[in-house]
């Protein structure tokens, strides 16, 4: 059973203000309702009104009765909230309204106090900083789940071989699970940024009011403590109008989401025929409607095209945001559709990726017999002609480049080169440089800090098991 919506309310008067008596237009019920958005907040929402509550009546701005009243009304009506029997009036445009208009029927004239020293500017202010700060936690949990499904994965492949790409061209040797730790990197630094973001939103505005604080002696602390802030937001007029908390959750999903469509891009590839790397498990993969031999990456596909939703989002707030003079305008209420929508398509997309990466089989055979393709162990060669005949690297990387053009002209690989052609070119090479022209040589060979061999990589994952996930 939901919650439901109801265009009016018997009874329910619209939230006109003091000094309007007609009604509003339709027109202006419809750009001006936001209750079909904000509805999500009712938690919050009723969580920062408890604590002005008690603060109210801890301060004797209300009395002990009335602020017993309030609270239990209030208990009330999350519960009703909780078991989809509440009734959200659109005629009350907003959360806020909605629960004060419940509250009034529940406990009558006691309700109306509880707006006492505050406003919806603030009220507003706090409970999305309350929600935001709950969707950071669940992210950060999100994302050391798919760190942890990476390492895993990257631990049983620290040895396998594939190719290292720039330009979409082959490169290097590299190990698979090198590869796959430059993921957890990138999500551990994502991570890294929403937990900045959570510990500069962690400000409470409640009891700045409508955007000049309020004479009655409130204990802005006291409210803050209760919410489990850091303390209260220091300037009434910022704190009614600051949304840098939300746009910085949007910059920082803009980059996770980034690092996600590049991570599916990877999946991609590597699926298709032209690769063969790698195989999706059926759960996270589709058929097609006319040609039965396919296994389509819709979902990696999918997350991809997800993130254009999300860097949408991030400059749908910058753009409101751009020309808004202090304090609170009603353009404002714009900010929680890409906040929220936001939040939604990370959250399904972390899951998705996580799915496909614990799912996901390798070809480890084609992936080494194509990470000897174009030349990868070329830099080796340079390396060695530096090492064995202390040649300047410049003058190795022409003579390398030569020896890759003769391989070419043979049709041959480096390491197929008989050592009479090498010599050739470079009379100084012995028969130790097959030493390090095969792949496994290679990889095994590039144990520096952070460096791709399979030693290297074992490390890095006790490592990362340590930094990511205790």
């Amino acid at each position: 059973m939901t919650a439901k919506s109801a265009k009016r309310a018997p009874g329910a008067g619209t939230v006109r203000g003091g000094r309007l008596d007609a009604a509003p237009s339709d027109l202006m019920d419809a750009i001006n309702v936001s209750i079909d958005v904000d509805k999500r907040l009712h938690a919050e929402d009723i969580a920062a009104s408890k604590a002005h509550c008690a603060m109210l009546v801890r301060q004797g701005i209300i009395s002990e009765a009335d602020g017993d009243a309030i609270l239990g009304g209030l208990d009330t009506i999350g519960k009703e909230i909780e078991d989809g029997r509440f009734l959200f009036h659109r005629s009350l445009e907003d959360i806020h309204m909605n629960v004060e208009s419940r509250l009034a029927e529940l406990v009558g004239d006691a309700a109306g106090r509880l707006h006492t020293a505050r406003s919806r500017n603030d009220q507003v202010a706090t409970d999305l900083r309350l929600w935001l700060r709950q969707t950071l936690d669940d992210m950060d949990e999100a994302l050391a789940g798919l760190q942890a499904v990476l390492i895993d994965k990257a631990e049983a492949h620290a040895g396998t071989v594939m190719p290292g790409f720039t330009h979409l061209q082959a490169a290097q040797p590299v190990t698979l699970g090198h590869h796959l730790l430059a993921y957890v990197e990138m999500f551990g630094r994502d991570r890294g940024r929403a937990a900045d973001c959570r510990r500069r939103l962690n400000q409470c505005p409640l009891g700045a009011a409508a955007l000049a604080g309020t004479s009655f002696p409130i204990d802005r602390r006291m409210t803050a403590e209760a919410l489990g802030f850091d303390g209260p937001c220091a300037n009434s007029l910022d704190a009614v109008s600051d949304r840098d908390f939300a746009m910085e959750f949007l910059g920082l999903a803009a980059v996770l989401a980034v690092h996600l469509s590049r991570l599916a891009e990877e999946i991609v590839l590597w699926c298709s025929d032209a690769f063969k790397f790698a195989r999706l498990s059926d759960a996270f993969s589709t058929g097609s409607s006319i040609m039965p031999q396919k296994r389509n990456p819709d979902a990696a596909e999918l997350v991809r095209a997800k993130t254009g939703r999300v860097i949408g989002a991030l400059g749908a707030l910058l753009v409101v945001m751009k020309g808004l003079p202090l304090a609170y305008g009603k353009d404002l209420q714009e900010d929680k559709v890409p906040v929220f929508k936001t939040a939604e398509t990370l959250s399904l997309s972390l899951a998705a990726m996580a799915g496909m990466v614990s799912g996901m089989e390798f070809d480890t055979g084609r992936m080494k017999a194509d990470a000897g393709g174009g030349f990868s162990t070329a830099t080796d060669l340079a390396d060695w002609l530096v090492r064995e005949l202390d040649m300047p690297f410049r003058d190795a990387h022409r003579v390398t480049g030569r020896l890759v053009g003769l391989a070419e002209e043979k049709g041959l690989s480096l390491d197929g080169l008989h050592l009479d052609d090498m010599q050739s070119v470079e009379k100084g090479i012995t028969e130790a440089v097959f030493g390090v022209l095969g792949v496994d040589n290679s990889v095994t060979s590039r144990d520096s800090f952070g460096g791709t061999a399979p030693e290297r990589v074992r490390q890095a994952v006790s490592a990362a098991r340590k930094r990511f996930l205790t």
